[in-house]
């Protein structure tokens, strides 16, 4: 996986930002991680989600994003 995509269950932007991934050929590169499981991402994401992080540099972006942004961020 090259990418985290922190959200919620049952969050619609979570999957609008999931929706947007497909758009750019990199969902099968996507993790999913539901912040819930875990107070420390809650405390850092809970009122961003959803947040797409690149593992391999560590660059982020937090929900609102266009595809463009997306795209920047590969």
């Amino acid at each position: 996986m090259k990418y985290i995509l922190y959200s919620s269950e049952g969050c619609h932007l979570c999957e609008q930002a999931f929706d947007l991934c497909q758009q750019a050929n990199i969902a099968q590169q996507v993790s999913l991680v539901d912040i819930v499981d875990d107070d420390k991402l809650v405390e850092l994401y809970g009122t961003s989600i959803p947040v797409l992080e690149n593992i391999e540099t560590g660059d982020k972006l937090f929900w609102p994003f266009s595809l463009n942004q997306l795209e920047q961020l590969t």
